[in-house]
C-alpha cells in the first residue's frame, strides 16, 4: 500500500511539473505567434479604425455662445442652435463646478435644424476661473480668451484694488493678459480722497507695467481705445456688480443689452446679467460679458503665484534672513525694511499680506 502511494505521489509530482511547462510553452508560443498580425486580422483592425474616423468625421466644430441652465447655445456656419449635452459627459466627475463654459470649442451632431447634441470638448488654450467658496470647485467663467477686461470703477462702486490684484493672478494662471479698466472716470471730484486713490493706484500699477484704460461712457473718454484693444482678440468683461461691464459693451458695439441701476443705499450693482455671453466684433474678435461678482477667491492659490505676480518684491526678498521667509513676522525680513523705507508700494504689500494668509489658512486646514 505504501509503495502504489509513493508512486501515486511521484504521478501527481510529475503531472504538476509537466503542466506548469506544458503552461509556459503555450505562453512562449503564444508570444511567438504571428498569427495575429495575419491579412485578414490587419484588414479587421482598419475597418474599425477606419469607423472610427468615419463617425468623427460627421462631428461639426462649434463654440459655446450662452449657458443658462440645461439652455446650451452653439454657434456654427453663423447659425445658432439649442444644443445638450451628451450623457457620459454630464457623468464625468471632476475638481470643476461646470463640465461645459462660454468660448469652448465643441463637436456636435445635429438632430434637427435647430438642435444638436455636444458629443466632445476639444482641448481649451485658456481658462478664467475662480473658487466656489460652497462648493470648493473651480467655477470656470469663459475659456479660449486672450485677455481678461478686469473691470472696475470709481466712487460707485469704489476702486478695489485688492479684487484687481486677484484677477491679475487668475489671468496668469489661465494663460491671459489682463488688462485695467477703471470706469465712470467722470464721477470723479478734484481734491476728493477718491481722486487722490485713483492717482495712487495709477502711479502703482502702470509702473510695475500693467495697461490701464480709464473711461466714462458717459463722457465717450477711451471708448476708441477699449475697441483698438479689443480688435482682433477674444476678451472678456469681469468685474464687480455695478462697474458698468454691459454698458461699456453697449458704448463700444453699438449693443442693446439690459442693463441696471446701483442700489442707492449701498452703491452696489445689482445682479442684471444672468449669464455669460460670447459677443462677435464686426472689426473682428469676440467679447463675453459676464455676471457681476461681489468677490473673487483664486482657485488653486499658492507660493509660486504670490512671487509670480508681486515680483518686485525679489530684489529684496533674495536678501532675507530665511530663504522661506514668507515677509510677514520673520527677524531680518528685507521686504518689510524695504516696506518701511516706502520702496515697496504699502497697498501692494497689503494684498500679498491678505492673499498670503489665505494660503496659509488653506494649509492649516488640510491637517485638522
Amino acid at each position: 500500500m505504501s509503495d502504489k502511494f509513493d508512486k501515486y505521489l511521484e504521478e501527481e509530482e510529475h503531472f504538476l511539473k509537466d503542466t506548469k511547462k506544458s503552461r509556459k510553452q503555450r505562453k512562449l508560443k503564444s508570444s511567438k505567434d504571428r498569427s495575429k498580425y495575419k491579412k485578414t486580422d490587419i484588414q479587421k483592425s482598419k475597418i474599425l479604425s477606419d469607423a472610427k474616423k468615419e463617425s468623427k468625421k460627421h462631428l461639426d466644430k462649434g463654440v459655446v455662445l450662452s449657458i443658462l441652465g440645461e439652455e446650451i447655445l452653439v454657434s456654427f456656419n453663423k447659425k445658432e442652435y439649442k444644443c445638450t449635452l451628451r450623457g457620459i459627459l454630464k457623468k464625468e466627475k471632476t475638481k470643476n463646478k461646470n463640465i461645459l463654459a462660454v468660448g469652448d470649442i465643441v463637436n456636435i451632431s445635429f438632430k434637427n435644424e435647430k438642435e444638436a447634441s455636444i458629443e466632445s470638448i476639444d482641448k481649451r488654450y485658456s481658462i478664467l476661473s475662480r473658487l466656489e467658496t460652497r462648493t470648493k470647485k473651480q467655477s470656470i467663467i469663459a475659456v479660449n480668451i486672450d485677455q481678461v477686461l478686469i473691470t472696475s470703477s470709481v466712487v460707485k462702486p469704489h476702486l478695489k484694488p485688492f479684487l484687481i490684484d486677484r484677477y491679475i493672478i487668475a489671468c496668469t494662471k489661465g494663460n491671459m493678459s489682463p488688462v485695467i479698466i477703471i470706469n465712470k472716470i467722470d464721477l470723479l471730484k478734484l481734491g476728493t480722497e477718491e481722486e487722490e486713490k485713483y492717482k495712487n493706484f495709477l502711479k502703482i500699477y502702470e509702473e510695475l507695467g500693467y495697461l490701464i484704460l480709464s473711461i466714462s461712457c458717459k463722457t465717450k473718454i477711451g471708448l476708441n481705445s477699449l475697441l483698438n484693444v479689443m480688435k482682433g482678440k477674444t476678451s472678456v468683461f469681469s468685474g464687480q456688480s455695478g462697474c458698468g461691464k454691459t454698458t461699456l459693451i453697449n458704448s463700444v458695439l453699438h449693443t442693446k443689452f439690459k442693463t441696471g441701476e446701483l442700489i442707492k443705499k449701498t452703491y452696489k450693482g445689482a445682479h442684471i446679467t444672468t449669464k455669460s455671453q460670447l459677443i462677435e466684433l464686426k472689426k473682428g474678435g469676440f467679447c463675453v460679458d459676464t455676471p457681476g461678482i461681489k468677490g473673487f477667491g483664486i482657485w488653486d492659490l499658492e507660493m509660486e503665484d504670490l512671487k509670480n505676480h508681486f515680483f518686485e518684491f525679489e530684489n529684496f526678498a533674495k536678501n532675507c534672513k530665511f530663504g522661506d521667509c514668507k515677509h510677514i513676522d520673520e527677524p531680518s525680513c528685507k521686504v518689510k525694511e524695504a516696506l518701511d523705507k516706502n520702496k515697496i508700494s504699502f497697498l501692494r504689500f497689503e494684498a500679498y499680506r491678505c492673499l498670503i494668509k489665505e494660503i496659509l489658512e488653506k494649509k492649516e486646514s488640510l491637517y485638522e
